[in-house]
């Protein structure tokens, strides 16, 4: 028996996590939240400018839209988006702990 050109192997996939999206959302608005008060700034162009409504308006509707992606993601049956967002938030999460590091050692110098 002969084995088809081009062999395709195909990868397991990461499962799709709510709970790891909600966990990454609550961390983000914190660190968020957190830096803001120690003096960082927004280094999204979009969620800055939307924060000329409040800060807590603007993460709100940030993560409202998140929640909008993962539903129409989940509803169409597109599991990767999830996935892809789950480590896309949690690059974000980790950038915002390193900004509140390096606010945190240049407001002790």
């Amino acid at each position: 028996m002969s084995v088809p050109f081009p062999l395709v192997i195909r990868r397991r996939f990461p499962v799709p996590s709510l709970t790891v999206f909600v966990a990454l959302q609550v961390l983000d608005m914190l660190t968020t939240l957190l830096g803001l008060q120690m003096g960082a700034g927004e280094s999204s162009i979009f969620l800055g400018r939307l924060m000329r409504v409040g800060t807590m308006a603007a993460l709100l509707i940030a993560k409202i839209i998140a929640v909008l992606l993962v539903a129409i993601a989940l509803k169409f049956r597109r599991p990767r988006v999830v996935v892809f967002l789950n480590y896309w938030f949690a690059g974000v999460v980790s950038w915002n702990l390193v900004i509140l590091l390096l606010t945190q050692i240049s407001l002790s110098h």
